[in-house]
């Protein structure tokens, strides 16, 4: 898989390839080899160079980000992934998602209204969910115009980061 990274500001290719138990990856050219292991969802354990790593990554939750929190021990880095298989081109923020989407819950918190029902037609950036976190009240979007496949959250429902609450086809 070859990525192209932001990390702080600052524009990076990675290529990953799994080889036998241990993960290849050329950073801008230059090869690492290192293994890594999932330990919890979103907790990587990775042995590179005699080195162990704890590395948490997170979805970046202000407002209107997207991208990665990446934590190295008591580093932070902010990351911005684009896999180029799924998107050719930067196409800016009006860009429209394509295909099938989960969309995931950005932070936990409370689901206080589902906005819309399995069935509806949709337009991009229309309101889906109310989530409720820390007392202040987001709401969720659509990533794309399309129609409500499913419904996976109810009022009142407690959600985790990255949980499916709406799958739009």
């Amino acid at each position: 898989m070859k990525l192209a990274i932001e990390l702080e500001g600052k524009q990076h290719t990675v290529e990953l390839v799994r080889v036998d138990e241990r993960l290849r990856c050329n950073v801008d050219d230059r090869a690492l080899e290192a293994d890594a292991v999932e330990v919890a969802p979103g907790v990587y354990s990775i042995l590179m160079g005699g080195e162990s790593l704890e590395v948490r990554v997170k979805p970046r939750t202000e407002a209107g980000v997207t991208g990665l929190r990446v934590i190295v021990g008591s580093r932070e880095f902010l990351a911005d992934v684009r896999d180029p298989r799924q998107w050719r081109r930067r196409r800016g923020a009006a860009a429209e998602a394509e295909g099938r989407q989960h969309v995931l819950a950005p932070m936990p918190g409370k689901i206080i209204r589902v906005l819309v029902k399995a069935g509806d037609s949709i337009e991009m950036k229309q309101g889906l969910v109310v989530v409720e976190a820390m007392k202040m009240q987001n709401e969720i979007r659509s990533p794309k115009s399309g129609v409500v496949e499913r419904i996976m959250v109810t009022e009142g429902q407690t959600v985790n980061t990255g949980e499916v609450i709406v799958i739009i086809a």
